[in-house]
């Protein structure tokens, strides 16, 4: 996946959006639900990587980051709850667009 990719399909997750929040940095982008505006996930270039930050359940994200190398604590965000995915072309992209989902649905209340 790409980053335009990864943006459309956030878009396809209902009453979504997508915001850049930070006047200095274009290229993140964080994406929105419409309801609350609460991000459900953060796109962003770190030292030429594609890192996307979602929301998981604690319980499930020690076993993220022990089952897949790509998958990392949160890159500047709480590293209970967050989780960093580097995009690279080993990334499950089922997995990938399961985790957004889930982000998605965590985030929604």
């Amino acid at each position: 996946m790409n980053k335009e990719e990864i943006i459309n399909f956030c878009l396809e997750l209902a009453n979504t959006y997508e915001d850049y929040p930070f006047p200095d940095d274009m290229e993140s982008v964080t994406m929105k639900h419409r309801e609350n505006n609460k991000w459900f996930a953060l796109i962003m270039n770190v030292k030429g990587s594609l890192y996307l930050n979602i929301k998981t359940d604690p319980d499930y994200s020690d076993l993220l980051r022990k089952t897949y190398d790509y998958i990392i604590p949160a890159y500047h965000m709480n590293k209970q709850h967050w989780n960093t995915i580097i995009i690279s072309e080993k990334c499950d992209r089922k997995l990938v667009e399961e985790l957004i989902e889930q982000s998605y649905d965590l985030t929604k209340k």
